[in-house]
């Protein structure tokens, strides 16, 4: 069975000042990362920006973090398309390279229906039947949800092993949960929803602010697991505002000025995403400091 860890940061695709892809600032803040409450990264998902990435860019960043940390920690390549043939040539060539799975999202835009997405998400997997595959729903982003009994028909296939489940809908994961065996895993796609879906049968989060409270939130999920939910419940509210302030705007624009803030070089968004805004950077240095993270 596949083991992607607990807590996986969704990590930024840092950018020089030009806007061409910092390889080396990469590879650092990949190790920074393991090294700082991270099991897991996946490299050019939403968060990294994957929509403005070139397949050539994508490939040479699976490389470089994949370099950076080795075996530290798991790494899974955004692999997603809404073109089920461009998703199958990215998986299968992210396989190739060794790395230990792929995020696939919901293919976004075209909105197939229901059945449309369980033959992309089968196809995907058929074409490299040893594996693992995490799903990824964000209807917020996809203008499609991956309803329950898609996914649980999804999960007889013997590598789609988990999803990361960012509808913000509970029941829905409830659903998913009360379906399937724990084997078959899901993570938070929300970093505020991470406790409150360990608390209904989740394993993990795929987290934005694991880039600056990794291991505080590694913290509080290995409380939870440890029966330990007073303990859980007060690193969650003590991480809210946090929680709250990396999403007032569009990901990745709130943590890649974080990050900024705590002297890394990652550049600004690519367009069609602009930086962040002064008043936006005023509320994050608040945060930031009240958690003393500055």
């Amino acid at each position: 069975m596949a083991d992607f860890g607990r807590v996986l940061t969704a990590m930024i695709t840092p950018f020089t000042p030009e806007g061409a892809v910092n390889y080396d600032l990469a590879g650092e803040l990949a190790t920074y990362l393991v090294d700082h409450g991270s099991d897991g990264l996946v490299v050019c998902g939403t968060t990294g920006e994957s929509p403005t990435l070139t397949w050539d860019e994508e490939f040479k960043l699976f490389q470089t973090v994949q370099a950076a940390v080795g075996k530290k920690a798991k790494i899974l390549a955004g692999t997603g398309s809404n073109c089920t043939k461009e998703a199958i040539s990215a998986t299968s060539k992210a396989a190739d390279l060794g790395l230990d799975g792929a995020l696939l999202v919901v293919p976004y835009y075209n909105k197939p229906p229901q059945e449309s997405l369980y033959a992309h998400f089968r196809a995907i997997a058929e074409s490299v039947p040893d594996f693992p595959l995490m799903l990824y729903n964000i209807p917020g982003r996809t203008g499609q949800n991956l309803l329950p009994e898609t996914v649980i028909r999804l999960a007889e296939l013997e590598n789609i092993v988990a999803i990361k489940e960012a509808s913000g809908n509970l029941d829905q994961a409830s659903q998913i949960r009360q379906h399937l065996p724990p084997p078959f895993r899901i993570y938070s796609g929300d970093d505020s929803l991470t406790l409150p879906l360990l608390a209904i049968g989740s394993y993990g989060v795929v987290s934005v602010a694991s880039h600056l409270v990794g291991e505080s939130l590694q913290q509080m999920v290995q409380a939870f697991v440890q029966g330990q939910v007073e303990t859980a419940a007060t690193l969650h509210l003590q991480l809210l505002d946090l929680f709250k302030v990396l999403f007032v705007t569009t990901n990745p624009i709130p943590v890649k000025a974080a990050l900024e803030l705590q002297g890394w070089s990652v550049g600004s968004p690519r367009l069609p995403l602009t930086p962040a805004s002064e008043s936006l950077r005023q509320s994050l240095h608040s945060v930031l400091t009240s958690l003393q993270l500055l």
